[in-house]
Parts: C-alpha cells; sequence; structure tokens
C-alpha cells in the first residue's frame, strides 16, 4: 500500500489496529522473554522500576500527548492551504521542545540517585544502586521518543499511519533483541532489556518518524512562528501541569507492588500487559485512527457531524470492549500459562497473575470508551477538561489504591485501577454530553448495557468450558485456550444478534 495514499476513517482503524496487533503481541513476546529470563523477582521489578523517572519525564513534556496537541494546530494550518506558515509552526514548536527535553534529561541523569531513593524507599540498597544507574541509561531515550512524536504529528496531520504504527513495533522488538542478546552473551540481567529500548527508541521512535514525516513532506522553516509556540503551549500546559491517571496508571504497579514485596510489581505487570493487548486492540485503534478526523471536523467547524462520528466510535468500542473483557475473565489462567508459564515462570505464578488479570479485565470497556471521547475534547481544543478529571482521578488513586493494597494486597492494587479508571470514564461522559446534547448520552449507555448480558453469559460459559478441559503446562492449555474463546466469541454474538445490537454489525462492515 502507498504511503502516498489517503486513508479513510475505516481505512485507517485496519491499518492502526493491525499494527496495534502486531505490537502488542510482540509486547507480549517481550513479557515472555522477561518471564523466561528474569520471572517474578526482584531483578524483573527492578527492569520495571527503571522506567519509572524516564517515564515521568515523558509525562511532564506531555509525550504521549504530543500528537494530539500540535495535529490541531498543524491542521488548521493545511486545511486553510497555509502549508509554508505550517511547516514554519512545526520547526518552532520541534526546536522549543527540543531543547526543553534535552535539558530536563541532563537535570534528571544528574539527580537520579535522590530521586530513586525517595520513590522507592522499600527496597534494598543494592536495588536502588542498580536501578539509579539503569535509569540514567533509559533516560536519553526520552529525547528520541518526544521527538519522534512531533514526526509522528506530521503523518497523522496527513492521514498516513504507516510509520507511527511501526513505531512501538520496532521498539519492543529492540527490547526482545536487546534481553536475548544479554541472556546469549552473559547471564539473563535486567541491563540488557533496558539497552534494548534505547535502541529500539532511537531506531522506530525517532529515525524512522523522521523519514516517514519526510515523505509526507516535511519543510524546515527558520525563523518560526511565536505565535505557533504559544498556541501549542496552551494546548499542552494542561497536559505538562496534569497528570492523568490514564497515563499514570502504568506506573501504579511499579510504585505500589514494592508494598507487596518482592516479585509485586512484576508480577502486576505482566497481568497489566495482558489486559492493555485488547485494550490496545480496540480502545487505542478507534481513538487514534479517529483523531485526525475529529481534528478536521472541528477545524471545519462541523460541530454535529462532529458529535455523532465520536458517538459511533465510542458505542462500537465499548461494545467490543465487553466482548474483550469477558474474553479475558473466562480465559484468563491459560492464557497465562501460555504466555508466561516458561523458564523461571513457575505455575504458582501463573495462578498468582491469572487472579490478577480477572480486575484489571473489568477496566477494559472503560478504556474503549474514554479513548474515543476524550479526543473529541483534544479535536475542540478543550484540553482542560479531560486533564483536570484526570489528575482529580489520579489523586483520588493514591489512597484509594493504598486503602485497598491494605486490605487485599496486589489483588486490591489491580481492582484498585478498574475502579479509578471507570470513574474517570463515567465523568468524562458526562462533561461530553454536557457539551453536546443528552441524547448521545442516552445512546452511548443504551449500548453498553444491552452489552453487559451477553458479555457476563458469554464470560460465565468460556469460563467452564475453559476449566472443564483443564491442563496445567503451557501447551496443554491450548485446547482449553480454542475452546473457551469458541464458546465466548459464538455465545456474545449470538446474544448481541438477538438484542438486535448495531455496534456489531458495524465491526463487520468496516
Amino acid at each position: 500500500m502507498s504511503q502516498r495514499r489517503v486513508l479513510g476513517l475505516g481505512g485507517a482503524t485496519l491499518v492502526v489496529s493491525a499494527s496495534i496487533l502486531v505490537s502488542r503481541l510482540l509486547g507480549v513476546l517481550r513479557e515472555t522473554v522477561l518471564a523466561a529470563t528474569l520471572g517474578v523477582s526482584t531483578d524483573g521489578d527492578v527492569y520495571r522500576n527503571a522506567f519509572v523517572i524516564p517515564d515521568f519525564l515523558n509525562y511532564l513534556l506531555a509525550g504521549g500527548f504530543l500528537s494530539i496537541t500540535l495535529i490541531p494546530v498543524l491542521a488548521r494550518r493545511f486545511e486553510a492551504e497555509q502549508h509554508q506558515e505550517g511547516w514554519q509552526d512545526f520547526t518552532a514548536v520541534f526546536r522549543t521542545i527540543g531543547i526543553a527535553i534535552v535539558a530536563l534529561t541532563g537535570v534528571l541523569m544528574l539527580l537520579a540517585e535522590p530521586l530513586v531513593g525517595l520513590i522507592f524507599p522499600r527496597l534494598a540498597a543494592g536495588d536502588v544502586a542498580t536501578i539509579v544507574e539503569l535509569t540514567r541509561v533509559a533516560l536519553p531515550a526520552q529525547v528520541f521518543l518526544v521527538l519522534g512524536a512531533l514526526f509522528m504529528a506530521v503523518s497523522y496531520t496527513h492521514r498516513r499511519f504507516l510509520y507511527p504504527a511501526l513505531a512501538p513495533v520496532i521498539y519492543n522488538l529492540g527490547i526482545i533483541g536487546g534481553g536475548l542478546l544479554g541472556a546469549a552473551v552473559d547471564e539473563p540481567s535486567p541491563h540488557a532489556f533496558v539497552w534494548g529500548a534505547v535502541g529500539g527508541a532511537v531506531v522506530g521512535n525517532f529515525a524512522l518518524q523522521w523519514f516517514g514525516a519526510k515523505r509526507a513532506g516535511l519543510q524546515w522553516h527558520s525563523g518560526g512562528s511565536r505565535q505557533a509556540i504559544r498556541q501549542y503551549l496552551v494546548l499542552a500546559l494542561p497536559l505538562m501541569i496534569g497528570q492523568s491517571i490514564t497515563v499514570l496508571d502504568e506506573q501504579f504497579p511499579r510504585l505500589f507492588g514494592q508494598l507487596a514485596g518482592d516479585g509485586g510489581t512484576s508480577a502486576l505487570t505482566f497481568a497489566r500487559m495482558l489486559n492493555m493487548l485488547p485494550v490496545g486492540l480496540i480502545a487505542q485503534a478507534a481513538g487514534v485512527a479517529s483523531f485526525p478526523f475529529l481534528a478536521r471536523l472541528a477545524a471545519r467547524g462541523e460541530v454535529t457531524e462532529l458529535a455523532d462520528t465520536t458517538l459511533k466510535a465510542a458505542r462500537t468500542a465499548a461494545v467490543i470492549g465487553v466482548g474483550a473483557a469477558a474474553s479475558l475473565i473466562a480465559l484468563a489462567e491459560p492464557l497465562v500459562r501460555l504466555v508466561y508459564q516458561w523458564g523461571a515462570f513457575t505455575g504458582d505464578d501463573s495462578r498468582l497473575v491469572s487472579g490478577l488479570l480477572l480486575p484489571f479485565s473489568l477496566s477494559i470497556p472503560a478504556w474503549a470508551i474514554h479513548q474515543v471521547i476524550g479526543r473529541w475534547f483534544y479535536a475542540n481544543q478543550l484540553m482542560w477538561t479531560p486533564v483536570v478529571i484526570g489528575t482529580t482521578a489520579t489523586l483520588a488513586a493514591v489512597p484509594l489504591t493504598l486503602f485497598a493494597t491494605d486490605r487485599w494486597g496486589l489483588t486490591g492494587i489491580a481492582g484498585a485501577s478498574s475502579v479509578v479508571i471507570w470513574l474517570y470514564t463515567i465523568v468524562l461522559t458526562v462533561a461530553w454530553v454536557k457539551a453536546t446534547n443528552r441524547r448521545l448520552g442516552l445512546d452511548l449507555i443504551q449500548s453498553v448495557l444491552r452489552s453487559i448480558p451477553g458479555g457476563a453469559a458469554a464470560a460465565l460459559a468460556g469460563l467452564w468450558v475453559a476449566r472443564s478441559i483443564g491442563g496445567d503446562a503451557p501447551l496443554t492449555v491450548v485446547p482449553a485456550l480454542i475452546g473457551g474463546a469458541v464458546v465466548v466469541v459464538s455465545l456474545f454474538l449470538l446474544i448481541g444478534r438477538a438484542f438486535r445490537m448495531p455496534e456489531l454489525a458495524r465491526t463487520r462492515s468496516v
């Protein structure tokens, strides 16, 4: 497929979904390699904890939202046929963000030791020293991740999705390759995985994205517009100041896992990784693919079509999210055994991680809804609303997670994550309904409620089939997985047809 071809929303969704599928599968493979080499252990915790400070740097510069904030700025220029001015705006923003990320990276490398000690007071001194060392290795990767996100915005604005879609694929390949190479040369350790992540960021998130932006027509113009920088900062500042639960949710297993002892962070992360596989395929694919179209509708002032497009995408994603949650609930244990139970990962570890996957899976429909509705706010440049709601949810999540950890341990952390994601989604949806009209909210609620009976019945039936077939070793669970999956999908679709759910029909017609 030519990169010069401009995709429609359906085609864009398929490209993004396919790339996310490959990326998520590679992410699962990455976790399988980590499970087999490091297991549910202190070394596994150290590897994950080495990314806490680098990830916070990314959040501080709204790294995960750079494309979202820059796309509306560029879209308005290009919709008005102001191409040279658009490239001037891009150059000015790129230069400003580049200086900021390089400077902050240097500062955090100097402060890594006291910061790590402050964040992980429960860990042994030797583990803290290793985390400091690996943090300094991982920090420079953020320069390439952040600047690469700006190149992605150029591709997205021109509705070219291939090169951005390849970024996480190459990033995961870098981690996997680094870890396997390190294990082949020496004993398995977190160091090789971290170096692999740096290499993946340089190649996939920066170099390839520069090439993709160049193919989309990237031009550099010195003396960029100060107005563009101000406009960009107005959009990005809420995302820099506010730390939303949607991005910090990944950090909670790392921050609170230390309270549960050695291996707690690894166990939570293994479970969350499997949960985020359908989240990526459904929620993130719908959000990423729809956003350039929503931004252009907003730029043209087509208010009604913008709201209707958002509703259609949210309803479809929510219903599929319910089906995905039902699948994970039914197939949690055989899936964990197949994916992780190799090498250093034991049967006891499988039972622990599959038990954590159940509460995590309840969040999937909420992720599906807010990933789409949040884009409506971003397309309209209403950045403060989702940020304030998300930051409030984050503040509420801290005491809730501490309480849940004290009462239920690791299971409490996973359950608190789902509760907070749902609270955020409900409040964000209410804000969206107030900004549009009541009918849209009722339609979305109707879609969710109609899908729940089918999801519950499918989950129970699939769980019974999977447990009846049984199996403990990784390969012996394959029949249980296949049988359970067939039952879940068939029953969910059958009940959906009986309830005449149009969302399922739309997925077949994309």
